[in-house]
């Protein structure tokens, strides 16, 4: 049980890390950011009030993820909102090869910094919410004399 404590640890820590650094990348130098991620360039034209709009949203997902980690009241809340996004960026990439927008190449490509923090979101937000149901059923299991 605690190899799977230290694995959420491990996923959410990711997730800070990954969403803080594209924040943070995406804000202070977004045409280096532009040109820096492989396959951007390939989506469209450069546009940093865009690149910005979405680097705000990775900050959210890194505080959020952040936040959770240490306030067990709001973590189920937390993850799941920033999950949410994350899962609809994923099937949003998914989409865009399923159209033909896209080779089916990208979605390997694009994996680490796309579908796994989406698939790490699901994770330990379900994780979350068996933390919580667990919680909940031990207040109210009667004392044992």
């Amino acid at each position: 049980m605690q190899a799977l404590k230290y694995g959420i640890h491990a996923m959410v820590g990711f997730n800070v890390i990954l969403a803080g650094w594209l924040s943070m990348h995406m804000l202070y130098d977004p045409e280096g950011w532009y040109y820096f991620v492989p396959g951007v360039t390939d989506t469209g034209f450069y546009n940093q009030h865009f690149i910005r709009d979405i680097g705000i949203i990775q900050g959210f997902i890194a505080l959020a993820f952040a936040i959770g980690a240490f306030n067990v009241e709001r973590r189920i809340e937390l993850w799941a909102a920033a999950t949410l996004w994350l899962i609809a960026h994923a099937v949003f990439h998914l989409w865009e090869v399923a159209i033909g927008i896209c080779s089916a190449s990208v979605i390997v490509r694009d994996f680490p910094a796309v579908s796994l923090p989406a698939l790490f979101g699901i994770a330990t937000t379900i994780w979350a919410a068996s933390q919580a149901k667990d919680i909940a059923a031990s207040r109210k299991a009667p004392a044992i004399i």
